[in-house]
């Protein structure tokens, strides 16, 4: 039956090309009637109100407002994307009236969610929002079996910018001279980049690449998982059957996934074959099975078919009609040998014709050149393995776009920029935004607590040591742990049935070690405590009962179903137990070089009906690999590098329904050396700070000015932060030949934590600082973080101090590194220039006014109250300052220009226009700090620390945030520079 409504509606968007036009005038001309009912509001209102999930008609109103809430260039609207202007403004050249844009905006709520930051050098426009509207075959597909699989809309609509981000980035496929865009996306470990680069990859052949070669990990278990993903969602079954009648088993003979739990049922349908449907096919050249050996059918394989033979294949009446070719292959030298074989074969010519999209997942592991530069003979690279060979597979394929794919990006924009052939992402960078439901650092880490000898709510509900003095070492209860949690998924699939499949899977990982001997042993030691842990006695209840009381319901999630008390739940127990225990053993041991190790048909995510396993391993099961249901981890493996660590956190990604349950066991003293040990959970926290404060900066420095680009992807690799001596960004902490010079930071908080350890050095900062102390006011004030009367307040003594004043002090400070507040520094020294400049500073010193504070005066100083913090990456504290004072000081620094800035007169008072603010906290590391009979602290026991916020008239509206320096080229080696291990 014709969905005629669904069918008009189609035909007037597709006629809004440049924006949104009058609705009802544009329905009139296309409708078929000479009076259309179909053109009536009311009709569309009722419509889109009674609408359920999958209504074409509601997805389609979905696309077409999203699209318009997220254009960054409306020639139709001056409002900003993602705001209700701007969707108001569409509603105003639609003609809607209020009720309609009442139900429009209940069914499609303005898109809010932050983007993707994009780093690019000369952004191309050729792939518009109408340009993908008019071929979206595949995506249009893929973007259906999402909503299937229960994708929210705001998912799919995130997912839908930040592929288009990453096309209309590549060249365009029909320009006549060839071009290969290099770029980068940057995700979170285990936090949905294939979706994207799936996403990418139907765009991308929507849009005419014929050819696409995905780099899909260095197993064939890795490889073999993105391959089934890529048929399941985006080839489908048409394309994989090829004609065959999937009626006839003699047919399916060979034809993959017959074994498949999830054959055909999840796999996209197109519902006939894309040739035949108007679209094209896509021929695999892998399979989920068959890495690539070689083309099946030689080089006719490559050979498209020309609709006119005169014409290169990009030429678009031959491009649109060919059928594109897909090959997921791994990373490993003799695979790609063969594929550059045979595409030397097939000569230049045809290849110089084929526009080929290369996706590297993982791009920092293997594919990155690890050779040493100064060991390359004179004016010869010399490169590594995969390196040269994708090096190679560029140059064959001029008209190939390298996108990599990674989230530990450090190893990728440390690649020599100067280096044509090579991977460097010369042309853009894409830093995703965290997806929507994803637990990641902010689950595990409490980034803004002051007191460091405090425990934080994440830290609290997910966090657990290797050792408690009660019991030892806690193996033993991370396995009562899992035997648990397991036990609750089956509890809450049993009262919410939409949960259970979420929970089809439900796994530990123990991750102590790199040595597989090790490994062997641990399985034995966790297979012993197991059986020994008598889960269905009285003894094994008991214990269970009160890691339940103890350690799960206080951090249940309300909004999930939890039992009220052990009883409940102990009925779940025996299950959980029988299918940890299915197959004969609960443990298996995932190591090795080989695949061997991957086979295991209990390791089998997508065949194997349910994976409840404790997996044993190291390094194979920290790249690549999804850990599928993964509940509680025991981790105690230490690395010296931040990239590697960081992908060890596997326990960070998506846990649907029991992400209240998941618990990590992290060792806080680990040897390392014959006297030292570390702390791998501080360890984590140091590394996703530097990675937080990389992607905030991307963001900051996204803005184009002029036009312009503010930082281009050859210069960020001075953003890259290091925070622990023995911990560095990659395998080599390199930079190339940029510095960075100065940073712009008006209207937002500066905190430098670099402050010196020397005793001589401490004493001459509190020197510096003595005599702006005497300007403060004897008097105390208090000031609120924001106008709610009542709100969370704090006692400060204030005083003002001229900018040039202000300059003197900080230019006579010392630091532990010196090139962490110099950028900063610099953008104050030249204040003005452009922009009005700053008159003077509001200084301010909370005083504490709880009973346990201490207080102390330092060279014959008014009393201070004294701030503890902790140096918690080498000798770089963590944070500062506290959120109220933070937040008090942007208020009056008019950082935050919300009508009336508080409930109180002072800070009122205090705000000037340029005017900037500056929180002094004086610091001591000891607890109790050593404190004279007479009320005094020496100085070299105290850290003048501060934070600051500069006022908005400092710097011009549209001048760089950022500015670099390039390093002299006559002096030697000056190409890299290399960084000491403080380098921030």
């Amino acid at each position: 039956m014709t969905d005629h409504l669904l069918q008009l509606h189609g035909d007037v968007l597709a006629a809004m090309r440049r924006g949104p036009r009058n609705f009802a005038k544009l329905a009139f001309v296309l409708a078929e009637d000479e009076e259309p009912a179909d053109t009536d509001q009311g009709g569309f209102r009722d419509r889109v109100t009674a609408a359920g999930a999958g209504d074409e008609l509601t997805a389609l109103w979905h696309r077409t407002l999203t699209g318009w809430d997220l254009a960054e260039q409306a020639d139709w609207s001056t409002a900003a994307p993602r705001t209700d202007e701007r969707r108001a403004d569409a509603y105003d050249r639609l003609g809607f009236d209020t009720t309609l844009r009442k139900v429009l905006d209940h069914a499609v709520p303005v898109f809010r969610e932050p983007g993707p930051t994009i780093i690019s050098t000369t952004p191309t426009w050729w792939y518009s929002r109408d340009t993908a509207a008019v071929r979206s075959f595949y995506w249009s597909a893929y973007e259906q079996l999402l909503r299937r699989k229960g994708w929210s809309d705001a998912a799919v609509a995130g997912l839908d910018e930040a592929s288009h981000a990453v096309v209309e980035r590549l060249a365009d496929p029909t320009r006549p001279d060839a071009y290969g865009a290099r770029g980068l996306v940057v995700g979170y470990v285990q936090s949905g980049k294939t979706a994207n680069f799936t996403g990418v990859t139907a765009k991308a052949i929507d849009a005419g690449y014929r050819l696409v070669i995905v780099l899909g990990g260095t197993l064939n278990l890795l490889r073999g998982q993105t391959q089934r993903r890529l048929d399941m969602e985006l080839i489908g079954q048409e394309n994989i059957l090829r004609g065959a009648d999937p009626a006839d088993p003699e047919a399916l003979i060979g034809v993959d996934y017959q074994d498949d739990e999830d054959w055909p049922e999840k796999f996209v349908s197109h519902q006939g074959r894309p040739s035949v449907l108007g679209a094209f096919d896509i021929e695999r050249l892998t399979t989920r099975d068959d890495d690539y050996k070689s083309l099946a059918t030689g080089i006719r394989a490559l050979e498209f078919d020309k609709q006119i033979r005169t014409q290169p294949l990009y030429a678009p009446d031959n491009l649109h009609r060919a059928a594109a070719r897909v090959m997921v292959v791994k990373k490993n030298k003799s695979v790609l040998s063969k594929l550059i074989k045979d595409l030397k074969k097939i000569g230049g010519p045809l290849l110089s014709e084929i526009p080929t999209l290369i996706i590297d997942d993982e791009s920092d592991q293997a594919s990155v050149n690890t050779t040493d530069p100064k060991k390359w003979e004179e004016g010869k690279v010399t490169r590594t393995a995969i390196n040269g060979q994708i090096s190679q597979l560029l140059g064959l394929l001029p008209r190939a776009q390298y996108v990599g794919y990674t989230a530990t990006p450090f190893a990728n924009v440390f690649v020599d920029p100067g280096d044509g052939d090579d991977i460097f992402p010369r042309d853009f960078l894409i830093s995703l935004p965290r997806p929507t439901g994803y637990m990641g650092v902010q689950d595990f880490h409490d980034l803004d607590r002051t007191d460091e000898s405090a425990v934080g709510s994440a830290e609290r509900a997910h966090v657990r040591g290797i050792y408690d003095d009660a019991h030892g070492d806690r193996l033993a209860e991370a396995l009562d742990a899992f035997i648990l949690t397991g036990a609750l998924k089956l509890y809450r699939a049993s009262h919410d049935p939409s949960l259970e499949s979420h929970f089809r899977h439900h796994t530990m990982l123990v991750h102590e070690s790199v040595r597989m001997a090790e490994h062997a042993a641990l399985a034995l030691r966790i297979s012993s405590i197991w059986h020994q842990a008598a889960y269905t006695g009285p003894e094994g209840h008991a214990r269970l009962e009160a890691l339940f009381t103890s350690d799960f319901q206080p951090f249940a999630d309300d909004g999930l179903p939890t039992p009220a008390s052990y009883g409940e739940l102990r009925p779940y127990v025996s299950r959980a137990r029988q299918l940890i225990n299915s197959g004969g053993t609960p443990v298996l041991v995932v190591n090795g070089d080989t695949e061997r190790d991957y086979d295991q048909p209990d390791l089998d995510f997508d065949r194997t009906p349910n994976v409840w396993k404790i997996l044993v391993g190291g390094t194979k099961l920290s790249r690549g690999f999804t850990v599928e249901g993964l509940t509680v981890t025991y981790y105690r493996r230490r690395t010296q590098q931040a990239d590697t660590l960081m992908q060890m956190g596997r326990w960070f990604g998506f846990r649907p329904g029991y992400r209240d349950l998941v618990r990590l066991y992290i060792g806080r003293a680990e040897p390392a050396g014959r006297t030292r040990t570390v702390d791998l959970y501080e360890a984590f926290e140091a590394i996703c700070r530097d990675e937080e404060t990389f992607r905030a900066q991307l963001t900051r420095y996204a803005t184009l000015v002029d036009g312009k680009p503010q930082v281009t992807p050859a210069q960020i690799p001075p953003l890259v932060s290091q925070h622990l001596s023995w911990l560095k960004p990659s395998a080599r902490n390199k930079m190339f030949n940029a510095e960075l010079v100065e940073i712009r930071s008006p209207g937002e908080w500066v905190e430098p934590t670099a402050y010196p350890t020397a005793p001589a050095d401490l004493r001459h900062n509190v020197e510096v600082w003595r005599p702006v102390l005497d300007l403060l006011g004897a008097d105390s004030v208090t000031l609120r973080r924001d106008a709610i009367a009542g709100g969370d307040g704090f006692e400060a003594q204030i005083g003002t101090l001229g900018h040039e004043e202000l300059l003197k002090v900080l230019c006579d400070l010392r630091w532990s590194v010196p090139s962490e507040f110099s950028p900063h520094l610099e953008s104050l020294l030249s204040a003005g220039e452009g922009g009005e400049g700053i008159d003077d500073w509001l200084v301010i010193l909370p005083r504490q006014t709880s009973s346990r504070r201490v207080e102390a005066s330092v060279l014959g100083s008014v009393p201070l109250s004294l701030a503890h913090r902790s140096r918690r990456r080498g000798d770089l504290f963590g944070a500062i300052g506290e959120p109220k004072h933070r937040e008090a000081a942007l208020r009056i620094a008019r950082a935050n220009r919300a009508e009336g800035l508080s409930g109180d007169k002072a800070p009122e008072s205090f705000a000037r226009e340029r005017r900037g603010v500056v929180v002094l906290y004086p610091v001591v590391e000891e607890k109790p700090p050593t404190v004279s009979p007479a009320g005094d602290i020496a100085p070299e026991h105290l850290v003048m620390a501060f934070g600051l916020v500069a006022p908005r008239s400092s710097t011009a509206t549209q001048k760089n945030l950022v500015r670099f320096r390039t390093v002299d080229s006559t002096r030697k080696d000056s190409a890299i520079i290399e960084r000491g291990a403080g380098v921030s």
